[in-house]
């Protein structure tokens, strides 16, 4: 990735912030984005517009990713519960049997 699109203090992986007015981008938006063309004499589109389009889609993507891994996370601790309620449940199960 070029320096010029990453974020200051994020290069380590740190945490994004974003105010409560920030709204995330739809696929909509990302499909209809259309960039003004650079000044007389260049072309092409303005880079410093790409470059803010890229960084706000890199942000929502660190989103997504975060709640994807959070959610596989979820999945991981309810599986394990539920297997231990499983084997709970079997343990109960044979010692009433073997009471009998």
């Amino acid at each position: 990735m070029n320096a010029k699109n990453q974020r200051p203090g994020t290069a380590s992986g740190g945490a994004t912030y974003r105010s409560a007015a920030y709204t995330s981008l739809l696929p909509w938006q990302v499909r209809e984005r259309r960039f003004a063309p650079t000044g007389f004499g260049r072309r092409g589109l303005n880079p410093d517009d790409v470059y803010a389009f890229l960084d706000r889609v890199a942000v929502d993507m660190a989103a997504v990713y975060a709640a994807l891994a959070e959610s596989r996370r979820e999945t991981v601790r309810i599986k394990a519960g539920l297997r231990r309620w499983q084997t709970d449940q079997a343990r109960a199960r044979n010692e009433r049997d073997q009471a009998r």
